[in-house]
This record gives structure tokens, sequence and C-alpha cells, in this order.
């Protein structure tokens, strides 16, 4: 059977339960660009401007950690159920997030630390979102047509990244902050009812078991890791006990980890896929993608709302550049990488951009035009199109299809702890900058209003100061937020240099592997991925 005749009895069963998964990954993508737009809001009410990176992070690592238990566990007992329970417990967190702060939780005084730790349990759910999405696609496509289901999936997320910042711009400026997490719980029950009904994959019966000891050990190794870049030089010195002690836990569990995965039946990480040159390779640039691309992004609406003065529901507005120049580009790789098997340059091209877009973003000061900050984070969305579902199909073509679970779960990994290493090494140079800032230009009393949790800093407060120290204000949070941008750089030009070292091996299911979309059998795509390998 040829792959044009095979396609449109693929084509409807895919189409059935694609609204129940994009609703899933719009979740996850949507959440993030809604909290952060309301940050600025939440932290006027809870407090805690120091502490404002660490509701990203604990977000971020606890997708970060829980991404390879979702996947293996989706490998070994099939896809429908683990999913059906990440969005279960993402909507769980979603509703705890909302009450944080509040009189039934004990009021705001605990309020920041209970958002944080609501966040991580949010992000443990978020974690099997994204990577089982893209797994049970990879269960019903093979490669050669995948292009053509994540580009349409890529768009959705743009189209989410653009909603999520007008949403969550609307819900900051006419309803409570809280709405910013109880909005996923119909959008939740939507996805969960759908894909109940119309998602039917085969139960898989296994008698191994999960490796636990492997999934402790890589969660307390990342664990201590994100807190080293959060804490190091910031809240405590880099040759302290607490720093030195979290470099022995990192270095120690991570060690620890590496045999053990050797010696375990199911490994949560498979040291074997890394044998394949183009699955190292899109590992490390889907970490750079996540370390340059979540952690500096996550300040814009920081820098858009205080410096630039623009509304909540305007910052949001101000985004629309980039989305849609992501959502553009990201549907024309799709089908381009459908119709010619050709993913190359793609990484190539869109590290190169995405690095001119950080440093276009790096020249932005007081004086800056919203109109100017529009064309930078275009030129930036311009090269995430390229790479964002790029890495993910590279990474899937590089394994056999019994570890497509993995394959999809390392490659969201990858870029998840680069997300998390850069959100929290980012705040804590900005943090570290702002109150040097401050300092220099008002005087050590006015740097007291970041440190020790109590700062409440937002669009509102600082309109009440006088012009001369809101001019200080002003001028010190745009050049923390500016040098954030300056170390993106670091990272985000060693995408293009890793991509170009990228082979172009044929995709599996079409004409280069000699056969149509029935080819996706475990025994041929094995054949057929280890005369590349």
């Amino acid at each position: 059977m040829t792959e044009t005749e095979a396609l449109p009895g693929r084509s409807r069963e895919v189409m059935a339960v694609l609204p129940g998964l994009m609703l899933a990954m719009i979740l996850a993508m949507l959440d993030n660009m809604i909290v952060g737009t309301a940050m600025p809001r939440i932290v006027g009410e809870l407090g805690g401007l120091a502490h404002l990176s660490w509701v990203v992070t604990a977000y971020v690592l606890g997708t970060t950690v829980s991404t390879p238990i979702w996947g293996k566990i989706g490998d070994l007992y099939g896809r429908k159920t683990i999913f059906l329970a990440s969005i279960g417990i993402f909507m769980l967190g979603s509703a705890l997030c909302g009450m944080a702060g509040s009189d039934l939780l004990g009021g705001t005084a605990d309020g920041m630390a209970q958002l944080i730790g609501f966040r991580a349990l949010q992000g443990l759910g978020a974690g099997g979102l994204m990577v089982n999405a893209m797994a049970i696609i990879g269960d019903l496509v093979p490669p050669r047509e995948r292009g053509r289901y994540q580009g349409i999936m890529a768009a959705m997320m743009s189209l989410a990244m653009v909603a999520g910042p007008l949403v969550g711009g609307f819900i900051t400026d006419h309803l409570d902050w809280r709405w910013a997490f109880y909005v996923n719980l119909p959008i939740g029950a939507i996805a969960f009812v759908w894909l109940v009904a119309r998602l039917h994959l085969p139960k898989y019966r296994t008698e191994h078991r999960i490796d636990w000891w492997g999934a402790a050990l890589l969660t307390v190794g990342i664990t201590a890791l994100v807190l080293i870049t959060t804490w190091g030089g910031n809240q405590y010195d880099w040759g302290s006990w607490q720093i030195l002690g979290l470099v022995a836990v990192a270095v120690v569990s991570l060690a620890i980890f590496i045999p053990v995965q050797r010696k375990v039946a199911e490994p949560i990480m498979p040291l074997h896929v890394f044998r394949n040159r183009n699955f190292t390779l899109i590992s490390l640039i889907g970490f750079l993608l996540g370390f340059a691309m979540f952690g500096a992004i996550n300040f814009l609406p920081l820098f858009q709302q205080t410096v630039q003065g623009a509304s909540a529901t305007n910052s949001g507005l101000l985004l629309l550049p980039m989305m849609a120049a992501m959502m553009v580009v990201s549907l024309f790789v799709g089908q381009f990488i459908t119709k010619t098997g050709k993913y190359k340059a793609f990484p190539v091209i869109g590290g190169v951009i995405m690095a001119v877009g950080m440093w276009l973003l790096s020249l932005q000061d007081v004086n800056t035009t919203r109109w100017q900050t529009g064309i930078f984070i275009a030129v930036l969305g311009l090269g995430m199109g390229f790479l964002m579902q790029t890495t993910m199909l590279i990474a899937q073509n590089s394994v056999e299809q019994k570890d497509l679970g993995v394959a999809s779960s390392a490659s969201t990994f990858f870029r998840s702890i680069g997300g998390s290493f850069g959100v929290s090494l980012f705040g804590a140079i900005f943090n570290h900058n702002l109150t040097n800032h401050l300092t220099e230009k008002l005087g050590p009393q006015a740097a007291k209003m970041v440190e020790g949790g109590g700062g409440r800093l937002d669009p509102a407060a600082l309109a009440k100061l006088p012009a001369q120290v809101r001019t200080g204000f002003l001028e010190s949070l745009a050049g923390s937020v500016s040098s954030i941008f300056v170390w993106a750089i670091l990272f985000a030009v060693a995408v293009p240099v890793l991509a170009a070292f990228v082979k172009q091996v044929p995709l599996r299911g079409g004409p280069a592997s000699g056969g149509g979309p029935q080819d996706g059998d475990s025994a041929k795509e094995t054949a057929i991925v280890g005369a590349f390998e």
C-alpha cells in the first residue's frame, strides 16, 4: 500500500483524537503564558519579589523531573490511562494554585510559599501532557507523516502562546489573578472527556518494574543543580557549606544514576539511545533551546508592564509578533518536511535567528519603544518556529518504535531542564543585578525592597513613587532584564554550531525507507534505525 493510499484512513484516525491532544498541550502552554502576565499582580498581593523566579522554577522543575517517568510508564502500560492521569494531576495543581494565600489556606502570610509548592505539583502533571501527546502522535503516525501533524500542533501551541498573555492580561486587569489558574479547569475537563471517548490505544501489560531508584536519583540530582543555580552567589556565597553540600549531592546522585541505568531491566532513561549521534546532539540542542528561550522570555512581561508601562492585557498583545512568527514558520516547516523529508537545515537556521533575537533584546533600555520590542521578539519567534517541532521529530526518528516514549520524554526533559536552569540562573542574575543597580542609583534602602522576599513592587506601586525615585527603579529594572538576554546569547549561539553536525537520516514511513505509513511495526523500524546507527 502506498503512502497516498493509506493516508486518508490514517488521517481520520488521527484527526479524531487531535483536538483532545491539542487541548491537553495547550493547557501547559497556556498556563505558563497566563501566569507570566499575571506575575506582577501576584507579587503585588502575595509579596516576595525576590522569589518571583521560583514560581516559574517550581513548575518547570516539577515538569522536568516527572517527564522521564511519564514517558517510561506510558511505554510500559499504554499511554491513554497515563495521559488522563497527568491531566487530572495538572487540574488538581491548578485548583490549589488558585487558592494559594486565600483565607481558606491561612491568608497571604504564607501565600507565596504555598503558590510555589502548588506550582511544583502542577508541573508534575504538566510533565505528562507534552511528552504523552507527542508519543501518542508517534504511535499513530510514522515519522515521514509526522511533520504535518506536529506542524499543526506547533501552530496550536503558538496560538496558545498568543492567547495566554491575552487571557492572562484580561484576567489580571478585570478579574482576580486566581482565575489565571482556575481557567485551566474547564479546558482540562473538556480534554479529559474528549480523550476518554475518542482515544483508542492498545493496553499493554508487562512484568517489568518502573525504575524508581533511577527516577529518585535523577530527581535529587536535578533538584540540587537547580538549587545551586538559584542560590549560588545570591542567597548563599558560592563557597558556603550550603552550595558545596548541594554540589556534593548533585555529583553523587548523578554518578550513581549512570550505573543504575545500565543494570536495571527498564531504565528510566536508557543510555543506549545516546549512542545515536543525532539523538545526543538534538538532546543538547533542546537543553540550550530551553535554557535560552524559557529562561529569558519569562521576564518580558515584567519589562513591558513596569518599564514600558503596558497594562497586563497590552503586554499580552505585545507578545503577538513573536507568537505569530513562530506559528507561521512552524506550519511551513511541518509541510516542507512532510513533502521532502529534509530537516537538517532547520535547526541551524533557527539557532542563528534565535541568537540574533536575543542580541536585539539585550539592547533594550528605558527608552526602548513597544514597537521596537515587537520587532525584536518577532525575530526570536522566527528562530523558535524553525526549532520547536524539528528537535522532537529528529529525536523520535533516531530511536526504535519501542523507545518512542523515551525519545519523546528525553527531548522534552532536556528542553525542560534547560528551561529550569535558565529560569533559576537568570532569576538569580536578575535579583543580583537589580540589587546592585538600586544600591548604586538610590542607596541600600531601596535595594532592600527586593531582598528577603518582602518586596511588593508592581506597576501600581511604582506609579506612586516620586519621579526621580521611579526613574531610578525603571532604569534598574531595564538594565537587569537586558543583562538576562546578554547571558542568553551565550547559550543561543551554541545551537547552530551543534545543529551543523546533525546527520540527515531518511524519515521512516516515506519513500526513502521503502514503505508507507503502515511501516510502523517494531521489527521493521528497528531494522531501519539500526542501519543508520
